[in-house]
C-alpha cells in the first residue's frame, strides 16, 4: 500500500508532468504562430512586388514570363513551409515521447519492485506465478520499446518522403515552366 506521502509525491509528479507537457504545447504553438507570421509577411511582400511588376507589363509574353518566374520560387516556399511545420510538430511530439518513455520506464521499475516484494512475501510454491508476472512485465516493456522504435522509423520515413516530394515538386515546377518560357520568348 502507498503511504500518504507517496500519494502526495505521485500527485505532485503527475502535476509537474502535466504542466511540463502543457508548456511544450504552448512552445509548439508559439513556433507555429511565428512561422505563420513570417509566411504572411513574406507573402504580402511577394504580392506587392508582383503587383508592381504587373503594372509595368505591356506585352502578353511579358505577362507569361512574369508568371513563369514565380512558379518555382512559390513551390519552393510552400515546401519550405511544410518542412518547417513538420519540424515543429515533430519536435513537440518528441518531447511527448520522451515524457512517455520516462514514465513507462518508471512504471516498469515500480512494477518490478512490486513483483520483488510479492516474491519475498509469497508462500512457497508460488514461484511460477511470480515468474509469469515478471515475464509479463518484461514483455510489456519490450512491446513499448518496439512501438517507440517503430514510431521513430515512421517519422523518419515521413521526413524522407517530404524531402523527396519537395525535390520532385521543385523539379516538376522548373520543367513545367520551361515551355512557358519558350513561348514567352517567341
Amino acid at each position: 500500500m502507498l503511504t500518504p506521502e507517496q500519494v502526495t509525491a505521485t500527485r505532485k509528479a503527475s502535476l509537474d508532468i502535466l504542466f511540463g507537457l502543457g508548456n511544450k504545447v504552448v512552445e509548439g504553438v508559439e513556433k507555429l504562430a511565428e512561422l505563420n507570421v513570417q509566411v504572411t509577411r513574406s507573402t504580402l511582400a511577394d504580392s506587392f512586388d508582383l503587383a508592381q511588376k504587373a503594372l509595368s507589363v505591356k506585352e502578353p509574353q511579358d505577362w507569361l514570363a512574369l508568371q513563369d518566374s514565380l512558379a518555382a520560387p512559390t513551390a519552393e516556399k510552400m515546401q519550405s513551409y511544410r518542412r518547417q511545420l513538420f519540424d515543429i510538430v515533430l519536435s513537440t511530439q518528441a518531447e511527448f515521447a520522451k515524457v512517455a518513455q520516462t514514465q513507462c520506464e518508471a512504471y516498469v521499475r515500480q512494477m518490478q519492485s512490486v513483483v520483488e516484494d510479492v516474491a519475498k512475501n509469497a508462500p512457497a510454491g508460488s514461484e511460477a506465478v511470480v515468474a509469469a508476472l515478471d515475464s509479463a512485465i518484461k514483455a510489456a516493456h519490450t512491446l513499448v520499446e518496439t512501438v517507440q522504435k517503430t514510431s521513430q522509423q515512421a517519422v523518419e520515413v515521413a521526413r524522407s518522403n517530404l524531402d523527396m516530394a519537395a525535390a520532385a515538386a521543385s523539379g516538376d515546377t522548373k520543367r513545367g515552366s520551361e515551355p512557358v518560357s519558350q513561348a514567352a520568348k517567341r
